[in-house]
């Protein structure tokens, strides 16, 4: 943490006195703190307060400049954005966090958020019924989406008197994300370009029907997420997914085979590493219908005729010359052997191995258990853990490749 800027957001609840234990600690351990309060958080403590505690004038209102070296009040806030290594905001309240997942920016804190290209930590706190509110809950997803790191709140009594999630977790819990987003985003893929694929695709059968897949896309958005932290620049092609962009990532979304490999080809030449996670269809229909094909009572059955799919990953692989290729796989039997033929007879330069079982979905699920294979056939076996996690993971293999 020595040397490391911690922009800490306080906003209105009764949690927001615990901020002032978590800038001390902050201060304890090398940091240098600065802290930023919406009008409500200033209703529960002074400005004062934190300003001892940091050792650094507190910030609280948009209009006024007191606070920084730039005379120019209207840079204030990119000014925090940019000295900013991670923002933290904590206490978050529920209006705060629907502020920030709909981009209204009425206040300093907000505004910052806005501007900051860094990690953003949100720890809500809130009443029980507040949080698990299906609205809260909307906001609080959007923002993991898009690529905000949240501590969920503990369970226990609340100002209330009710009981329910709701309390701020103990200092030393929230400190630890904090290093580990730092450690995470440390930017050394600055200035690095990088394409990831993710998602399925789509191939049509008719104007309303498909041939597809259950991929949701997941572990390439966590991919792209996290190499954005680290100060890549980042393009995400993604096939058919309810996911919302990461923040500080390009999209280019796409629904069929054929449409991935052109937008691949495309970006392919002006990157440094091309990370292939979506699940692309290997087949597709032979004949596309212009209309609905029709139910009819006297057929039973409905013939499919499919061929295959260009391999992208194959195409990427024939042309490839210091751009780093890495590619997934996903096997239900044979897994090493065939993920490892996969590597060599498509010139991958590392392969990533989703272990699929009952104890790893893969579909849909915030956790995955991968394994890494180089391209001298050595393992890196991964134990189950969050897709970000395992982002990260392979961005480490990747940057002493790139």
């Amino acid at each position: 943490m020595r040397g490391k800027h911690v922009l800490i957001g306080v906003t209105g609840g009764i949690a927001a006195y615990k901020a002032g234990y978590l800038i001390r600690d902050l201060v304890k351990s090398g940091a240098e703190v600065k802290v930023m309060m919406t009008e409500a958080g200033t209703r529960f403590v002074t400005p004062l307060t934190f300003s001892v505690l940091s050792k650094n004038p507190v910030y609280t209102d948009l209009w006024t400049n007191n606070q920084t070296s730039n005379p120019d009040i209207s840079t204030q806030h990119i000014d925090l954005a940019n000295w900013a290594d991670v923002l933290v905001i904590a206490p978050a309240s529920a209006n705060t966090i629907a502020k920030l997942a709909y981009g209204i920016s009425d206040n300093l804190l907000a505004v910052v958020a806005l501007a900051t290209t860094r990690p953003i930590v949100l720890a809500p706190t809130m009443d029980a019924e507040m949080y698990l509110n299906p609205v809260t809950q909307s906001n609080l997803l959007s923002l993991k989406e898009r690529g905000y790191i949240v501590i969920d709140p503990v369970k226990g009594e609340l100002a209330s008197g009710l009981t329910g999630p709701g309390r701020l977790p103990e200092i030393k819990i929230i400190i630890d994300t904090i290093e580990k987003i730092l450690d995470q985003s440390l930017q050394d893929l600055k200035t690095k370009r990088i394409l990831v694929t993710a998602g399925p695709t789509y191939e049509a059968i008719d104007p309303v029907r498909f041939v597809g897949n259950r991929s949701s896309g997941k572990m390439g958005f966590a991919i792209a997420n996290a190499a954005a932290q680290r100060g890549a620049v980042v393009t995400l092609v993604a096939g058919p997914t309810h996911l919302e962009t990461p923040r500080n990532v390009t999209r280019i979304d796409v629904e069929s085979a054929h449409e991935m490999l052109n937008a691949v080809i495309a970006c392919a030449k002006k990157t440094d590493a091309v990370i292939m996670a979506a699940a692309v269809a290997d087949y597709k229909p032979v004949n596309t219908a212009k209309h609905k094909i029709k139910k009819h009572s006297n057929t039973k059955t409905l013939e499919l005729q499919l061929e295959t799919t260009t391999d992208i990953l194959a195409a990427l692989g024939k042309k490839k010359r210091s751009t780093v290729l890495i590619g997934f796989a996903l096997e239900t039997k044979d897994e090493i052997a065939n993920a490892k033929e996969k590597l060599k007879k498509k010139n991958l330069d590392l392969i990533v191995l989703n272990s699929f079982g009952k104890q790893n979905r893969v579909f849909g699920s915030n956790l995955n258990t991968v394994a890494i294979i180089d391209r001298n056939g050595k393992i890196e076996q991964l134990p189950i853990m969050p897709k970000f996690d395992a982002a990260n993971k392979i961005l480490n293999r990747i940057k002493n490749l790139i």
